[in-house]
């Protein structure tokens, strides 16, 4: 550990680790070294330490945390990994490229991944907000995705989300920006000519990575539904016109109005632009790259509705 004589001219007031990092140099003496530490809140103050080599009980007691023994700490590494600190293990501020430190109340660590990155919190349950920050994107322009392998939709994460990090399994989440697209400019040309030859009114919208093209209060076969028009939304995959859209979805939801009832393979919702759509399950397995694009799956659409049962 450092001793220090506070007469010893040779010693600066105060070092900002901080500022040491992000001007690539190495720390100078001083009698207090300035490290920055949050909660789990994400709630962040600075912190003097006198020692430059200082071990997690010293961190935490200079929080004023107690009992100190049930808190855990960890230091954000420029790459934005957490590193556990052990209590009574030392933690050289001079050559580790980390001004930031987190402390949880709390013995144990979850674990989970975000754009690839392994992270651990010390908490069961956290929020998207918190999610964005530790990613170190900026709030206002990025989403956060729950990834869900094996086909499935990643689930957009609000800010105010909490997602349960307990269960069984490593949660994974990715952030992407959240593009906007400007109408019909963003869609094929063909598709642009159908559109608009056979009067379809239509928002171009993005969710996230997800682009779809809702047409907007498409009329319904007369007497069979509940509401005699709905928007339908078609989500366009990547790779689209060679690659085909699967499934269509509504909003109102449709019932039979003979049986009262949801059709078949249409009871199931799906979260787009933070509504509820009625999904529909029609599948196309014989979709023509260069030939088909969006009057071919509206077709589909009309032809589901007229037979939905």
């Amino acid at each position: 550990m450092q001793t220090q004589n506070p007469g010893d001219d040779s010693h600066i007031p105060l070092e900002d680790v901080g500022a040491a990092i992000r001007e690539g140099r190495s720390l100078r003496l001083a009698h207090l070294y300035r490290i920055m530490v949050a909660d789990e809140q994400l709630n962040e103050r600075h912190l003097d330490l006198r020692d430059p080599v200082p071990t997690g009980r010293q961190i935490l007691q200079a929080a004023e945390v107690s009992p100190v023994a049930d808190y855990s700490i960890y230091a954000i590494l420029p790459s934005g990994d957490f590193e556990d600190l052990r209590l009574d293990e030392t933690y050289d501020l001079r050559g580790r490229g980390a001004e930031r430190f987190v402390i949880f109340e709390t013995d144990r660590a979850f674990k989970f991944t975000i754009d690839d990155r392994q992270m651990e919190w010390g908490k069961p349950s956290i929020s998207g907000k918190i999610l964005k920050a530790l990613a170190g994107v900026p709030t206002d322009t990025y989403d956060v995705y729950l990834e869900v392998r094996g086909g499935g939709q990643d689930v957009l994460i609000r800010d105010s989300d909490l997602i349960d990090l307990s269960k069984p399994g490593i949660e994974r989440f990715i952030t992407l920006i959240r593009d906007t697209t400007e109408g019909l400019a963003a869609l094929p040309e063909a598709d642009q000519r159908y559109l608009e030859c056979h009067g379809f009114t239509v928002e171009v919208v993005s969710d996230g990575p997800h682009t779809g093209v809702v047409l907007k209060q498409m009329q319904l076969p007369q007497g069979k539904f509940n509401h005699p028009a709905a928007d339908v939304l078609v989500i366009l995959p990547p790779g689209y016109p060679d690659v085909a859209p699967d499934m269509f979805f509504c909003n109102l939801w449709l019932t039979l109005v003979s049986a009262g009832r949801y059709p078949t393979c249409a009871d199931q919702p799906h979260t787009f632009m933070g509504h509820n759509w009625q999904r529909w399950s029609r599948h196309n397995n014989s979709w023509r790259p260069g030939v088909d694009g969006l009057h071919t799956m509206i077709k589909r659409i009309e032809h589901a509705l007229a037979e939905a049962k």
